[in-house]
């Protein structure tokens, strides 16, 4: 089981960007997941979760600009993150608790 993270690239402060996170491998389900940030020379940091029965949290610094949600179907997670800012500029990351298991990061830069 792996996972895949993309979606990310270059935008300017304001706009809109959709992170993509897939579990390739045979799963029954997702259940939880959480998106972490890190940015250059700073710690790790977590954006946002996702529990099994669809309950979300969000860092204070991205509430009401980042969403997070699950296609079980298409077995991926999403982070839509909406009215972007410098200091979002990352490496965004998924973490699956279940199996312990890091996606790799997809570089999101923001420009001003």
């Amino acid at each position: 089981v792996q996972l895949q993270a993309s979606g990310g690239g270059l935008v300017q402060a304001g706009e809109s960007l959709t992170l993509s996170c897939v579990v390739h491998g045979s799963v029954f389900s997702i259940n939880a997941m959480q998106w972490y940030r890190q940015a250059q020379g700073e710690q790790r940091e977590k954006v946002a979760s996702i529990t099994s029965d669809g309950h979300t949290t969000y860092a204070d610094f991205v509430k009401g600009r980042f969403t997070i949600s699950r296609d079980e179907g298409k077995k991926t997670v999403y982070l839509q993150m909406n009215n972007l800012e410098p200091e979002d500029t990352a490496v965004y990351s998924c973490w699956w608790p279940q199996y312990n298991l890091w996606g790799q990061g997809t570089r999101s830069p923001v420009s001003s």
